[in-house]
């Protein structure tokens, strides 16, 4: 096996991925100081979180460490008992997101019904079933090779799949994941060599589609007045209003970490889905840049993992990596554009940044996978 590789290097590399373990620390740290700054006044002024600044600081790095803990579990578990569970995985999913829409047991908050109480905190399924449906596509796709290019045998089962997933999300309702979700299942279909011909139907279809999700809803089609971002103070606009104005006092280098006044309960959301906000009006926009930068090495180092893996004949492995960077890909994009008005607002948190225990230990358990995937690469480099 050796003979393959002729560069010593790549056998001679540490045991797992110094880069992709520190990047990924770095933006949780980002995060942490971020989520830190942009809660104080929301934490202070609310009765319901004991008036205590460091509320929000305090949950988020219990979150991160209980990630951490799941994430160092999951990086012992081999790769091929993933494969052989991620239909069951699949399955709970479908379960959890069934049970969130019950009375009683599912979870409201600001209108949407996507959370599962769990006493110290709410667990989201939709977060845990982007990962789920990156693991359940990628081993559907190697079980149907043979006839993954059919219509029939391979894409439609597949689709119906997504289908019943963005039944359930639309219930609660959760756009924003069904998006990543759709767009996780698609890509890697198509890096599983879905026909062109069903691709091209994809491409006719899926505008119409959008177009009638979107429609069947007056708060989504409300939601279009993203494009003119500056009607509509009051109401329909006044979120991204007050997000665009935050990277606008921000500038070049930003008003100092801690100095934001769109955080001062102007600007909704802010330690959430507009934490990017915050952070370009404090850090301005080189801050910001660092972090598209560091978020595109990750995907990029999430493909080169694939391309390692499909060197050892791990396929599995390659979609599982290559499905990851999509899902941190796509949706660091569609955060970063609801920020900037680029794309209507959605609901979507940004991986490793915003504040929330199921998107923070979704994520790390996913980069850990990712490790995992990585270091199984490096032991095939080295014959063992």
């Amino acid at each position: 096996m050796l003979d393959k590789f002729s560069n010593k290097s790549l056998i001679d590399k540490p045991s797992f991925d110094h880069g992709l373990f520190w990047v990924s620390m770095i933006l949780i740290g980002i995060g942490l100081v971020m989520v830190y700054s942009s809660s104080i006044a929301l934490a202070e002024t609310a009765k319901k979180f004991g008036n205590s600044s460091s509320y929000f600081l305090i949950r988020q790095t219990l979150f991160i460490c209980i990630g951490a803990a799941a994430g160092f579990i999951t990086f012992l578990i081999p790769i091929r008992w993933w494969q052989k569970v991620s239909p069951y995985l699949f399955l709970g999913g479908l379960f959890l997101l069934i049970l969130v829409l019950i009375p009683g047991i599912g979870h409201k908050v600001n209108g949407s019904r996507r959370w599962l109480s769990l006493i110290v905190f709410n667990l989201q399924p939709s977060e845990f079933m982007k990962l789920f449906v990156a693991m359940y596509a990628s081993d559907y796709v190697l079980r149907k090779s043979k006839e993954i290019g059919t219509f029939l045998k391979g894409f439609l089962p597949m689709a119906s799949a997504i289908i019943v997933v963005g039944l359930l999300l639309i219930k609660e309702p959760d756009f924003g994941a069904l998006a990543v979700i759709s767009v996780i299942a698609a890509l890697i279909l198509i890096l599983g060599g879905i026909n062109k011909n069903i691709l091209l139907g994809l491409l006719f279809v899926s505008p119409a589609a959008i177009w009638g999700i979107i429609h069947a809803a007056t708060y989504r089609t409300s939601r279009l007045s993203f494009l003119d971002p500056w009607s509509d103070s009051l109401t329909k606009n006044y979120q991204l209003q007050h997000s665009l104005m935050a990277f606008g006092r921000g500038e070049m280098f930003g008003v100092g970490l801690g100095g934001s006044v769109e955080k001062l309960l102007y600007l909704p959301e802010p330690h959430t889905d507009f934490i990017l906000a915050v952070l370009a009006e404090e850090l301005g926009f080189v801050g910001v840049l660092v972090v598209i930068g560091l978020f595109s090495w990750l995907v990029i180092r999430a493909f080169g993992i694939a391309k390692e893996a499909i060197i050892n004949e791990n396929y599995y492995s390659a979609l599982l990596s290559q499905g990851i960077g999509i899902w941190f890909g796509v949706q660091g994009i569609m955060n970063m554009g609801v920020n900037m008005g680029l794309l209507p607002t959605k609901g979507l948190t940004l991986p490793l940044l915003s504040y929330g225990g199921s998107g923070i230990l979704a994520n790390m358990i996913a980069l850990a996978i990712l490790l995992r995937i990585d270091w199984e690469n490096r032991r095939g480099l080295r014959g063992i």
